[in-house]
């Protein structure tokens, strides 16, 4: 994956956007608060692979990292990446398990 400056805050359609080619994968999120709600992955069959979506979903959660949000993924596919990578559960709001 090319660097994480091409990562793109769209906050008008409540996504992080990263083009690839002319694809487009993102993943759309809710904010409330000092929260925030990953609620979809959306990554097209032509650039989907593991390596992409690891790469492509550590490059978000260190984008929020930087903002000091805390993290509540409601996407299966999101969730169990935090799960595989501890240093994220941090990320995690008080009580909030997964």
């Amino acid at each position: 994956m090319a660097d994480a400056a091409e990562l793109i805050d769209n906050d008008f359609l409540r996504q992080f956007e990263f083009k690839v080619d002319n694809h487009l994968a993102k993943i759309e999120y809710s904010l409330q608060e000092r929260k925030i709600f990953l609620t979809k992955l959306i990554i097209p069959e032509e650039i989907k692979s593991e390596d992409f979506n690891k790469e492509f979903m550590a490059a978000v959660f260190e984008q929020i990292q930087d903002r000091n949000l805390s993290v509540v993924p409601t996407s299966p596919e999101i969730a169990k990446f935090v799960r595989s990578n501890r240093k994220y559960k941090r990320m995690l709001p008080v009580g909030v398990r997964i």
